[in-house]
């Protein structure tokens, strides 16, 4: 059963299109990666799915509904949460209070106490400093605490957009280890992800955008070496596709 489907989505920026007639699904408790460089509209269709943008043309169907006019806030009620490239966490507040301010929806609050626990389980160093700053943490924790607010609001599907941006690679290892509990513990999730080998192992499927269309879809077993991938990264990333 899909969980997410997206069928012919069109953003446009003004005269710019962003994303044109893209279509992709996820499956209850799949985790599915869209690759793509820089500029290829990942961002678009992650910000599209969550209500961020408004489509051009297009359609967005979440658990069976259009979900096309919902404004974001009812779509965190319905399931989706997102965790912005970037992170998005809120540096003058605490590790605990970051982590509350998660499970402010409506769906999230009656077990808002199970989930923290939940939540300090998969990451263990947010429960060593919960009442520190969250702007004064490693970019890997400060990554942690924009991942565990979103598990806090109990998402049924969790899309992440470019979530080792900026990590060393050690620490990229972690988090992806941690993604992998969360997969494990059978939550749907959407990857956007310039590390194709580490996006690649998580996933159960892969999508490749290139210039606002997909352009190929498989297993991720599948593009793992695919040359498409390498060219679709000016061969940049063609050893991380081996």
């Amino acid at each position: 059963m899909s969980m997410l489907e997206v069928k012919g989505l069109a953003v446009r920026y003004g005269r710019h299109e962003a994303l044109h007639e893209v279509s992709i699904n996820v499956a209850e408790g799949e985790t599915v990666v869209i690759l793509g460089a820089n500029g290829a509209g990942k961002t678009s269709l992650m910000n599209a799915i969550a209500g961020r943008v408004s489509p051009f043309s297009g359609s967005i169907r979440f658990l069976g509904e259009e979900i096309d006019d919902q404004p974001s806030h009812d779509r965190v009620e319905a399931g989706i949460a997102l965790v912005p490239e970037g992170r998005g966490i809120f540096p003058g507040l605490s590790v605990r209070d970051n982590l509350k301010l998660g499970g402010y929806p409506k769906r999230a609050r009656e077990n808002a106490g199970s989930t923290m626990e939940r939540v300090l389980t998969l990451f263990p160093r947010l429960a060593e400093r919960l009442d520190q700053l969250a702007g004064t943490m490693s970019g890997g924790e400060q990554q942690m605490v924009a991942i565990g607010r979103a598990v806090m609001s109990a998402p049924k599907l969790l899309m992440l957009d470019e979530p080792s941006l900026g990590l060393a690679p050690i620490v990229t290892q972690q988090l992806f280890g941690d993604l992998e509990r969360v997969r494990q513990a059978g939550t749907s999730m959407l990857v956007v992800e310039q590390n194709v080998r580490a996006g690649l192992k998580l996933a159960d499927r892969g999508y490749l955008l290139t210039a606002g269309r997909i352009v190929r879809e498989a297993a991720a077993a599948d593009l793992q070496g695919d040359p498409d991938v390498s060219r679709a990264f000016l061969g940049g990333l063609e050893d991380a596709v081996h």
